[in-house]
């Protein structure tokens, strides 16, 4: 049984009361109509107003929230966000989990959860967390959206958060790997420092962690003990790593910039070179309930996984191509990715680019709108 299967079978079990907040998109419509025909929960697809639940919506967020909606007027023009009114659902307790974030941005998604359901109990930092999904096999990591620059206190809050959460949807015991550029030492920075300083933080907590993490370590160290060993650097995480690589691979990331670093000198290629992993995408961690975002449709995303196998991936330079150094050609059928300037195949608008650090984001303005200040 892969993953994916023992989360659907969970969620038949437990039958919750799932509110889809986005109920005039099509694709939230057929992702309701799919999990009501699968039996995977209880569904709620929110309309537009009228809604009779209304003024008990309102009083509990004037409750929770007195400074930001001090009158019912503003209660109530707050609720007119599907994602505010889902989210206070959850918060009275008439529905165990929101979906959301399919036509909002990831802000208006996290801030609703806030106001209506609050953080659970010793979580102090709101972070985000990528699944990487192969069969049985799960990656966590994190921060991934959330906290771009998180402190040292904050990494160490994302850490417990990522364990935590790592027991509840995957249902293992979490090794957790902060990674950075260096491997205990190897190597020197104010990033690096925040790390080691992270580390130390967890160490002192009460109550202690329960569980066992390591760094700083570089994205190879982390995932192969014998790399470690090599370096002179082996770690108890790596070694927890090695012997959970037969089977569940566990790695929890407690920082997402430190990641992209180690990505860029070790573990980009070696994580493009596992053939059929996907991400699923968490992007609220420590919430008392279950808000979470709906960023793809799982089945979408597989099929995208397929199509990409199929075509030898995305070669964009000789670093990119298979064992046998041929390159990919499914850039041919990328949507956004490198056509600036022309069409959307969707809509007709053009496509934009838009530069940050040395990385480029092509979009569609109309399709993909900017989140809203």
């Amino acid at each position: 049984m892969t993953f994916l299967d023992r989360v659907y079978q969970r969620a038949r079990d437990a039958r919750q009361r799932v509110v889809f907040p986005e109920g005039d998109d099509p694709r939230v419509q057929e992702a309701a109509r799919r999990v009501e025909r699968e039996g995977l929960a209880i569904v709620e697809v929110l309309k537009r107003f009228p809604d009779s639940r209304t003024p008990f919506l309102a009083r509990h967020l004037r409750s929770r929230r007195p400074d930001r909606f001090p009158t019912d007027a503003s209660a109530a023009e707050a609720l007119e966000h599907p994602l505010t009114r889902g989210a206070c659902l959850v918060g009275i307790g008439a529905a165990d989990v929101m979906v959301g974030g399919a036509v909002y941005p990831s802000a208006d998604t996290i801030r609703a959860a806030l106001w209506a359901v609050g953080m659970a109990p010793s979580i102090a930092t709101v972070s985000g967390a990528f699944y990487m999904v192969k069969e049985t096999q799960v990656l966590t990591f994190a921060d991934c959206a959330v906290v771009p620059e998180p402190t040292s206190v904050q990494l160490a809050d994302i850490a417990i958060a990522s364990a935590r959460d790592r027991r509840r949807i995957v249902g293992d015991e979490p090794v957790v790997a902060f990674l950075s550029y260096s491997t205990r030492g190897s190597a020197e920075g104010p990033r690096v420092e925040r790390v080691q300083a992270a580390i130390t933080q967890l160490r002192g907590r009460q109550p202690p962690a329960d569980f066992v993490f390591d760094g700083e370590l570089q994205t190879d160290a982390a995932l192969d003990a014998a790399v470690g060993a090599l370096s002179g650097r082996a770690a108890p995480a790596e070694a927890a790593v090695s012997r959970l690589g037969a089977g569940t691979v566990d790695e929890q990331v407690g920082r997402y910039r430190e990641l992209a670093e180690a990505l860029t000198r070790y573990g980009h290629q070696a994580i493009a070179g596992l053939d059929d992993w996907f991400v699923v995408t968490i992007v609220f961690q420590g919430s008392a309930r279950s808000p979470g975002e709906l960023t793809a449709v799982l089945d979408a995303a597989a099929e995208v996984m397929r199509e990409a196998l199929e075509q030898g991936g995305t070669s964009f330079d000789s670093l990119y191509v298979n064992v046998n150094g041929e390159s990919g050609y499914f850039d041919r059928s990328l949507d956004a990715y490198g056509r600036e300037g022309e069409s959307c195949r969707r809509c007709g608008s053009v496509i934009r680019r838009e530069k940050f650090m040395n990385r480029s984001s092509y979009y569609c303005p109309k399709c993909q709108p900017r989140p809203r200040d």
